[in-house]
């Protein structure tokens, strides 16, 4: 059998539940679950709905692995990976495989998860109300668009690269794959081709979706979908429609910005001086918008394992970022001080079992004023407000009209969200330069060293796939 299908089909293995037997102890072993046993009813819809979260929660997606390493591929001297693992060693050098097994990994839980959401949405009807079918759809393609969104950005040209219209992105795969003949053949779409689905989606999601508040951010809500609007706006370069999607993620009046920066990953003002770590950051905030759920018994927060200085202690802050902090920035306590032994290390992922906060009321207010700016407007708040509300619970003295510009937006972005997987859509979208860590050489933000490459078992399998440039 096909590799690739080992990816495709995982949904039909996990997704639905099954009637009891009469004797509970006299279970038929399966390696298969036929799609019109696995979806009968509404129960089983939903239970397919709560796999595709599940599916978010892999190591190899949300649970850290695609944040570390299109982090590590950006990185110009903020951070270091100092560990012995090949795969990250490759990201942060520039020089990743096509036979990277993360890389391969990252690729195969995206499609097992857009496969999760293909097989719920097909069997919308199977709810037993509207209301239901509307928020399932909406969860579902929210879930949809969000893994779309960061596999088109890391395996295809940035979208002010050249022409999205004609450079390749990703394949578009929108119905379940149930056998080997649904998952061959598959083409890679054009850029252009996945953010218009992914901008119809989230459009979808967010009017069927009901309100829902920061404590919720288990699930989507119509704020999460109009903050990846926002999101996939920004990276276009379209900042009118950026800030008002930014404006309406803003737009439960339980949202706000936490006192203290470090309430965000389990740590208040009391213990942040201390030795104390964190156990988990379970609960979610006011601050949150949509989080990754971590517990002892499910997920696994990959970045605790090679961030926190207490676990693999794999990646390090450089000099080079800690230079960006002001005196009196209270960011500052979520970095460990380094010595002349010791390096610095973030303690945002030092909780075991932390959620992984994907996005966040302060992401939004930076948008919302890059974006204001950028097409001088003032939709939702003035640039100046925005980015003064960052550096008031930062503890630092507020900007003025006269010191605001673009640099000082992107420098608090930048700050506030460092070591999050923004940094290489960022370095694209606002064409900054990279450096090859070994040689120190300028990379430019367009390098096809800065697109991972189509991995190899899946162009073994599939030969209507094109590999990108340069591999």
């Amino acid at each position: 059998m096909k590799k690739i299908v080992l990816g495709l089909l995982t949904a039909v293995l996990l997704l639905g539940s099954l009637e009891s037997c009469n004797n509970k102890l006299n279970v038929q072993p399966v390696s298969t679950i036929d799609a019109a046993t696995a979806f009968t009813n509404s129960s089983d819809v939903l239970a397919g709905l709560v796999g595709c979260y599940t599916g978010l929660q892999s190591v190899n997606l949300y649970g850290g692995y695609l944040q570390l390493m299109t982090d590590l591929l950006a990185d110009n001297g903020d951070e270091s990976f100092v560990g012995t693992f090949t795969q990250p060693q490759e990201a942060q050098r520039k020089t990743v495989l096509i036979t990277n097994t993360q890389v391969s990994a990252t690729w195969l839980s995206a499609y097992d998860v857009i496969n999760r959401t293909n097989n719920v949405l097909a069997n919308l009807d199977k709810l037993d109300t509207p209301a239901q079918q509307a928020s399932t759809e909406g969860e579902a393609k929210f879930i949809r668009s969000l893994v779309y969104f960061d596999m088109v950005r890391m395996f295809g040209k940035a979208w002010n690269d050249g022409t999205p219209a004609s450079n390749l992105g990703v394949p578009l795969v929108l119905t379940p794959t149930l056998t080997v003949a649904d998952a061959q053949q598959i083409p890679r779409n054009t850029v252009a081709e996945v953010y218009a689905q992914v901008i119809t989606d989230l459009t979808t999601a967010e009017a069927r979706l009901t309100t829902g508040g920061p404590l919720n951010a288990f699930s989507a809500t119509r704020y999460a979908c109009a903050g990846l609007l926002a999101r996939v706006y920004l990276q276009q370069g379209n900042y009118p429609a950026a800030a008002a999607a930014a404006n309406r993620a803003l737009g439960a009046t339980t949202f706000g910005l936490n006192t203290f920066y470090g309430e965000n990953f389990g740590y208040s003002t009391s213990n942040v001086s201390t030795t104390t770590v964190p156990i988990a950051t379970s609960a979610n905030t006011r601050e949150d918008i949509f989080t990754i759920q971590i517990t002892a018994q499910s997920g696994s927060n990959q970045l605790n394992t090679f961030y926190a200085r207490n676990r693999r202690a794999d990646v390090t802050v450089q000099p080079q970022f800690l230079g960006l902090l002001e005196p009196g920035d209270t960011r500052a306590s979520l970095i460990t001080t380094a010595t002349a032994a010791t390096p610095a290390y973030t303690r945002k992922y030092d909780a075991q079992y932390g959620n992984v906060k994907l996005m966040r009321v302060s992401e939004m207010l930076l948008t919302r004023a890059e974006a204001n700016f950028r097409a001088g407007t003032t939709t939702g708040a003035t640039p100046l407000a925005d980015v003064n509300a960052i550096r008031t619970r930062a503890g630092l003295a507020p900007l003025t009209s006269a010191t605001l510009t673009l640099d000082a937006i992107l420098k608090e972005r930048r700050i506030e969200l460092a070591f999050e997987g923004f940094r290489l859509g960022d370095l694209k979208r606002t064409q900054a330069s990279t450096n090859d860590p070994l040689t120190n050489a300028v990379i430019p933000w367009n390098s096809p060293r800065l697109v991972f490459p189509i991995p190899f078992r899946e162009l073994n399998v599939n030969p209507s796939l094109v590999q990108n440039p340069g591999y």
